[in-house]
């Protein structure tokens, strides 16, 4: 699955490519290679001949008449008189060419039978040569036949694959190969993931602007365009909460004149819906503050944390307890992730009556549970309910809220990079999880006689 993965990225397409056409091209450029030399080997056999019967011919055309024919009937030089036995096969045009350029133009040269030109005895020994039967001019006009042999370069077999070199070659171009499409694409994989988080956090560091230019203009629109979403996500916000904080002192203003009203059943309605209005108004400002999070991590005693929001939550008078601790040490946004587990405890409170927390390392990660006793949620539902302003008890009074604590639990849980889930537990019940994994580590033991502050203190130090 990785392997398949990693050859479907750009990189390792860039990897397959750069293998594949580099060895391709260098086995091709040796077969080139070879045939270059073979080509150059034949035309210098050819020009040797070509010499040597040159040599030959000035030699004999300098040696008196009587002796010419004993020089000619022995040979020299490699070069023969020919004895009737050979069996010509073509012309050499080639070679005919070069004769006639160095002897004269009535020069000739013709491919013979190897066979026929070799002496019995030593066939075997010269099995591997080309035979040709040459005539030429000499300065009395007179013709001269001649046999000559030179060892075969008429065939050309291509080179049989040589293991060894293809394994060299391969490895050598593979880790090259490898290493070139990783730094090119990993710009691009910086992109990527930066756009997979941009929705979670906009206050993220801009991307550093490298590779090639294509890649570093995609990074510089990127960076522009987060700039420009996070100014335009302040500027909703700043509104938003600006117009909710300065609703606060004419409500103030409405609730004295509330209370002066003389109708007793009539003064109790207004004030239910007075109460609607603060609490909408209340849960907008969190909300607000929940998107405009400039808090620094850190790293917290989850135990701690977990601790201190149960006590607060059954100093108030309500059924809250803490079934499990996990031990590990988180690095989260302190005051987010509080608030974020205050909410999932006020939303079970609301809803079931009474909440049960835990905490449990699974699988590298930390879940922390939150579960109430109440009716649940449907299963289509599950996701809807994080939508501002969703609330499934429509018969519901107004001040039991207004839609906004999950969606602001959320928020809080992703600006810590957390992830929050709903499920309906399967002994009754909703359950939200709250998964944590950045920066796990294990909490140091409480001495015993020292509090729970302390051993934080100890911990950070």
């Amino acid at each position: 699955m990785k392997l398949q993965r990693y050859f479907g990225s750009m990189a390792g397409r860039l990897f397959v490519f750069l293998l594949i056409g580099v060895v391709s091209s260098a086995s091709l450029a040796l077969v080139l290679a070879d045939v270059r030399r073979y080509s150059d080997i034949q035309r210098i056999n050819l020009e040797r001949i070509a010499d040597r019967v040159q040599d030959y011919v000035s030699f004999l055309n300098g040696t008196p008449t009587a002796l010419r024919e004993k020089v000619v009937s022995q040979g020299i030089l490699g070069l023969r008189p020919p004895v009737g036995t050979e069996k010509v096969l073509e012309g050499d045009d080639r070679l005919t060419k070069l004769l006639v350029s160095r002897i004269g133009p009535s020069s000739r040269a013709q491919k013979a039978q190897a066979s026929t030109c070799i002496q019995p005895s030593v066939k075997s020994f010269y099995a591997q040569l080309n035979c040709w039967v040459i005539s030429v001019p000499l300065a009395d006009h007179s013709k001269l036949a001649l046999i000559t042999l030179s060892p075969r370069s008429d065939t050309f077999d291509l080179p049989r694959p040589d293991a060894v070199f293809l394994s060299i070659l391969t490895l050598a171009v593979g880790i090259l190969a490898f290493f070139a499409a990783r730094m090119a694409a990993a710009p691009l994989g910086d992109l990527s993931r930066a756009a997979q988080a941009l929705g979670g956090d906009l206050d993220r560091s801009p991307l550093t602007e490298r590779g090639p230019n294509e890649v570093r203009d995609a990074i510089h629109a990127f960076n522009a365009m987060q700039a420009k979403l996070r100014e335009h996500m302040v500027e909703r916000t700043r509104i938003l909460a600006s117009i909710t904080h300065d609703l606060q002192t004419p409500l103030t203003r409405l609730r004295l004149r509330l209370e002066k009203v003389e109708d007793t059943a009539l003064r109790s309605r207004l004030i239910d819906d007075f109460a609607g209005m603060q609490i909408l108004i209340r849960q907008g400002l969190d909300f607000c503050r929940g998107n405009l999070i400039e808090e620094p991590f850190a790293l917290l005693v989850l135990d701690s944390l977990l601790e201190s929001v149960v006590e607060d939550a059954t100093e108030g008078g309500y059924p809250v307890t803490l079934l499990q601790r996990c031990g590990y040490d988180v690095e989260a946004r302190p005051n987010s992730l509080q608030r974020c587990l205050a909410n999932l405890i006020d939303n079970a409170l609301h809803h079931g009556g009474s909440a049960q927390v835990s905490a449990v390392m699974e699988d590298g990660k930390i879940n922390v549970r939150v579960r109430d006793f109440g009716p649940g949620i449907p299963p289509e539902k599950l996701e809807e309910v994080f939508e501002p302003f969703v609330r499934l008890e429509t018969s519901q009074p107004r001040a039991g809220g207004v839609g906004l604590g999950l969606t602001i639990a959320r928020a809080l849980a992703e600006s810590s990079d957390a992830k929050l889930t709903l499920r309906n537990h399967p002994q009754g019940g909703l359950e939200a999880c709250l998964t944590l994994d950045r920066r796990l580590t294990r909490s140091c033991p409480v001495q015993k006689g020292e509090s729970v502050l302390e051993s934080e203190m100890n911990t950070v130090s």
